[in-house]
């Protein structure tokens, strides 16, 4: 199966807040973007999957293909430090958290463990489909956590992928993890 993932366009909030699953609105240059994005993705899909957040919603209803709503595709749940800006975040949080980020969770919120474990399960959930090309749409942490996945590098390393908004990753979901691939990072 031919796997599309794109991070959805940029937000409408100033640089520095951390937003995690709080449903924040798109820029108002969307179209651009998506122009941008339908030049680079293929037409029609078996499938597109979605993040129940608009910040996806809206780009995911934009293609033909039927959509599917799934949670486990939500970024990940920043808890009390959601749209808070980082510098108002006490350091020694973040230290605690950023050293550990595979346990240690955000007070109220999820650990990167925990993220990871709800791609995986989507995944595993994909894999036992008959599509031939699917398209996802999604946040920078669950792309993270599929690229780890398909690459097997320690969970520890996943935050220091770089996912820009609008950002492609395809990939090849064969039938069992071993044939899984990398095709390209548009």
């Amino acid at each position: 199966m031919l796997v599309y993932v794109i991070r959805h366009t940029p937000v409408d909030l100033p640089k520095g807040y951390c937003y995690g699953q709080t449903d924040v609105p798109l820029r108002k240059d969307f179209e651009y973007n998506l122009k941008q994005i339908s030049a680079t993705l293929p037409s029609e899909f078996d499938q597109v999957y979605t993040s129940p957040l608009q910040r996806c919603q809206i780009l995911a209803n934009t293609f033909s293909s039927p959509v599917v709503t799934d949670p486990r595709l939500m970024e990940l749940h920043f808890g009390d430090w959601e749209m808070r800006t980082w510098d108002t975040i006490p350091k020694e949080e973040i230290d605690q958290w950023s050293a550990n980020l595979e346990v240690v969770s955000p007070p109220n919120g999820e650990n990167l463990a925990t993220l990871n474990l709800r791609i995986h399960d989507f995944l595993h959930d994909l894999r036992s489909k008959s599509y031939k090309k699917v398209l996802i749409v999604t946040h920078g942490g669950p792309i993270r956590c599929i690229w780890q996945y398909l690459l097997g590098f320690p969970i520890e390393h996943t935050f220091r992928i770089p996912i820009g908004f609008n950002e492609v990753l395809v990939f090849h979901l064969g039938e069992n993890q071993q044939a899984d691939y990398m095709i390209q990072k548009q």
